[in-house]
This record gives C-alpha cells, sequence and structure tokens, in this order.
C-alpha cells in the first residue's frame, strides 16, 4: 500500500492539474452565460502541442531550452512534496523552506528563459514577474509562520496532520488562509494580479515571457502552470483546512481522503472562476497595496498565535 500511496502521489498533481483549469475555465463561462470550451480542452491542447514543430528564434541560448524541462520538472518535485490526501507520507522535500526555494528556482528560470531571446514582450513580462515575486515571495513565508509557529515545525505534512480547535488559533489560520489565497492569485498569475487569456502589451505578465515558446516547450510551460495552480490549491485546503486527510494508509481511508480532496479543490476553483468573473485586473502599481494588506493580515494572525 506504501507503494501506491507514493505513486498516487507523484502522479497526482501532474494527472489531474489540466482538468483544474478545464474546471475553471468552464464555471467563468457558465458565469458569464457562454458555451465555452470542454472540461477537457487543456488536456487536448497539451496534447496537440506536443505534437507540433518547434520554432526556436536565432537568439536563443541554452536557457530558452532547457528553462522548460527545469520548470516542469521543479513543479512535479513540489507537487509530490507537498500534502495532498495524506499526512502519513514525508519527503526530504517537503520542508517548507525547500518548497520556497523550489518554487523561487522555477520562477527565476521562467523568467530568464522570457529574457533570453532579446524579446521586448519578454523582457518587460520578465521584469514585471520577478518584481511581483520579489513582493509575494515574502507574503508566501509569512502567510505559513504562522502555521510554523503553532505547530513548531517547518514540515508541511506535519503541519498538515495537526488540527488546533483553539478559538484564536483559529481565527489565526482564517486570516492566514485569507493572506494565502492572494499569494495563490499571484503565484497563479490569476486575477486581479495577471489574465492568462490576454495577449494586450499593458496586462499580460506570465504569458509575455511565453510568446517565443512553442510545441513541446510550450506545452510543457503550460503544464508546469496548471501543475502550480494545483499546488497552491492544495496547500490552501491542506495546510489551512486540514480536514478529510488520510492517517493511514489502508485503501478505504485513501480512497475518501482523495474524494475530500477533489471536494476541497472544487471550492478553491468555483471560488478563483467567480472572482475572475466579478472583478477586473488591478494596474500593475497597485498590486503592492493589496499584497501589504494581506502581509498586515498575516502581523495580525503572528499575534493572535499563542
Amino acid at each position: 500500500m506504501h507503494i501506491l500511496a507514493w505513486a498516487l502521489q507523484i502522479l497526482f498533481v501532474p494527472l489531474l492539474a489540466p482538468l483544474g483549469v478545464g474546471i475553471i475555465n468552464k464555471i467563468k463561462a457558465k458565469v458569464q452565460r457562454r458555451q465555452g470550451a470542454g472540461l477537457l480542452q487543456p488536456y487536448r491542447d497539451i496534447r496537440k502541442l506536443l505534437h507540433k514543430d518547434e520554432v526556436i528564434s536565432e537568439d536563443a541560448s541554452f536557457i530558452f531550452n532547457i528553462a522548460p524541462y527545469i520548470v516542469f520538472g521543479i513543479t512535479l518535485i513540489v507537487g509530490a512534496s507537498v500534502p495532498l490526501f495524506t499526512s502519513v507520507i514525508h519527503l526530504p522535500s517537503s520542508d517548507l523552506i525547500t518548497v520556497v526555494l523550489l518554487l523561487a528556482t522555477g520562477t527565476f528560470f521562467l523568467a530568464l528563459a522570457g529574457m533570453d531571446t532579446g524579446s521586448s514582450f519578454g523582457g518587460f513580462g520578465s521584469s514585471r514577474e520577478m518584481t511581483l515575486s520579489a513582493l509575494v515571495e515574502g507574503l508566501f513565508i509569512a502567510s505559513i509562520l504562522v502555521l510554523v509557529i503553532l505547530h513548531r515545525t517547518t514540515n508541511l505534512y506535519l503541519i498538515a496532520g495537526s488540527v488546533h480547535l483553539d478559538y484564536a488559533d483559529l481565527i489565526a489560520v482564517a486570516l492566514a488562509g485569507v493572506s494565502f489565497f492572494i499569494v495563490l492569485l499571484a503565484e497563479t498569475n490569476r486575477f486581479p494580479f495577471d489574465n492568462v487569456d490576454t495577449h494586450l502589451e499593458l496586462t499580460m505578465i506570465h504569458e509575455a515571457m511565453l510568446l517565443e515558446y512553442s510545441g513541446k516547450k510550450l506545452a510543457l510551460m503550460e503544464w508546469a502552470s496548471a501543475n502550480k495552480l494545483i499546488i497552491f490549491a492544495a496547500m490552501l485546503v491542506n495546510l489551512y483546512f486540514p480536514v478529510g486527510l488520510a492517517s493511514n494508509l489502508q485503501f478505504g481511508t485513501i480512497a475518501l481522503a482523495i474524494t475530500i480532496f477533489i471536494a476541497k479543490l472544487l471550492v478553491v476553483y468555483v471560488a478563483i472562476a467567480v472572482l475572475e468573473s466579478v472583478i477586473a485586473k488591478l494596474r500593475f502599481f497597485r498590486l503592492p497595496g493589496l499584497l501589504f494588506t494581506a502581509f498586515i493580515l498575516c502581523l495580525i494572525a503572528i499575534g493572535l498565535v499563542k
């Protein structure tokens, strides 16, 4: 059973990540009274890109060629390192600092690849990405610091395996959870930070860094982006609302835990889809204000922790 649990932990993120993107797009279409694409459209898009030829700029260096594999590989490692449906499995890479460093490394190579060809779009996209990342990474750590102080550990599995019922602690965790949700929106390029569906110069950040990619490398980049979305959603629902995680590796317990986990993911996806349907993207220079508000919530939460 341990082997099956390990296999599920490793394969869960890359196999279900595109479906999460499809669910969000479908819900947004329904909210906006459109038919929209099918739930499996992201899988079809990735399959199509994997079978297409690539066009690579003459100015591209080896960084441009290896960045998609590094970014995608990092999401696989992090996806296997965060608690999904059980708190029993432990990995050396499940430490908070390790996860933050891995994700920051992926962002670094993504930005580096955007600048590599000398494209003006890639350049400003990378500049915006690194500026936003410099602000978000601190908030990322601060939002989980509340849980670290509560549980006296930086191991994400140990954090997810503990439930505190103290009223003040629950308020602190809830405030930190709201801050982490803002981190999720920023790190996964969702509204109000970015618009993954646009190619307008004034609004795009993530897409600007991918304009030079095509074929298999573009497929890996898009797949990695979907992986990152489900990783942050999993951290949100399992670290701040650790309900339904399997405490053992029995088949029935794991099956129930996976069902609960998918249900919690659907709640996050619905929230993202509705939010993107009712708000507009903020101007880039207004984003630090939103992040500062989230940081204040983290400070209040830390002050409430006993």
